[in-house]
């Protein structure tokens, strides 16, 4: 992995989850819907999302890996790696599990879909993670992109009823433009409730490989920065912190012991940031 720390040249080479790489180009630089949601009432810490549920949730993995030629996007070297740690990780902590490879965007939507209108009452929470190639505001299937708030709309807590007032988190893998971070050099520093009315775009949060804009980083061998910090970050402390103080040990590790190696002109030596969107309303423990 391209780390920081490792004195000598990373296994593999570090590639981006976008179009076909031009060297020359990148910068350096109100209907009212009637839902039974769980209160405060429901769980022992009003300040906490309850787990108190016969399921944790469901956890559905979108791996693509191969793309069509008309696409202009290269294979992404690495993301099975990328795929296998997140099954791991999420079956340990207890979600059910799904993974589908290789998806076009036909049929990303038609799993969503269903996924989305399936019973979710049981369940504490649900969890989307996708591994493709990006730009700003969509996502790559195997034949062509969408923009990723059709998918994520899908689970608006006026479309999705079974998921009102549950955390329902998205973790994107992919490009969000085609600027490169070059680093810069810096000096160290050490009550009850009754019922409610709710935004439909409550309790989602997103965790974006990296910053609007920028491209994100994969390393052929290893495996994308940001998910395998992500994974190593819930090994280590997925029963423990919040889900935001996590996410933040995820964003000081990508930040920190990363560093691209490539073999493409000007894209050596670039940086990247995460980055986390969080329209939650409660703090998020998975369960010991």
């Amino acid at each position: 992995m391209s780390s920081v720390n490792n004195c000598g040249r990373a296994d593999g080479q570090d590639q981006v989850d976008a179009k076909k790489v031009d060297s020359t180009k990148g910068t350096a630089h109100v209907r009212t819907v009637h839902a039974k949601a769980y209160t405060a009432a429901d769980s022992n810490d009003i300040d906490a999302y309850s787990m108190d549920f016969p399921k944790l949730g469901k956890c559905v993995i979108i791996n693509n890996k191969n793309f069509a030629q008309h696409t202009g996007m290269n294979e992404r070297h690495g993301t099975d790696l990328d795929a296998a740690n997140v099954l791991k990780v999420f079956s340990v902590l207890g979600f059910k599990t799904v993974i589908q490879n290789d998806q076009t965007v036909s049929q990303m939507r038609t799993l969503l879909t269903s996924v989305s209108e399936e019973d979710h009452s049981k369940s504490a929470m649900f969890v989307c993670v996708i591994l493709s190639h990006g730009d700003e505001g969509v996502i790559y299937g195997t034949d062509g992109n969408i923009e990723l708030k059709e998918l994520t709309g899908l689970f608006r807590g006026d479309r999705c009823l079974s998921l009102v007032g549950k955390p329902k988190l998205f973790i994107i893998q992919a490009c969000r433009g085609t600027d490169l971070d070059p680093g810069i050099e810096t000096d160290g520093i050490s009550e009850s409730e009754s019922t409610q009315r709710i935004p439909v775009e409550a309790d989602f949060l997103y965790a974006y490989s990296t910053a609007p804009g920028y491209y994100a980083w994969r390393n052929t061998a290893n495996g994308s920065w940001f998910i395998s910090s992500l994974c190593e970050m819930l090994t280590k402390y997925g029963r423990e912190l919040d889900i935001l103080q996590l996410l933040t040990r995820v964003n000081r590790k990508v930040a920190l012991e990363f560093q691209s190696s490539s073999t493409t002109p000007g894209f050596s030596d670039k940086k990247q940031i995460p980055c986390i969107m969080s329209m939650l309303t409660k703090d998020l423990y998975f369960p010991k």
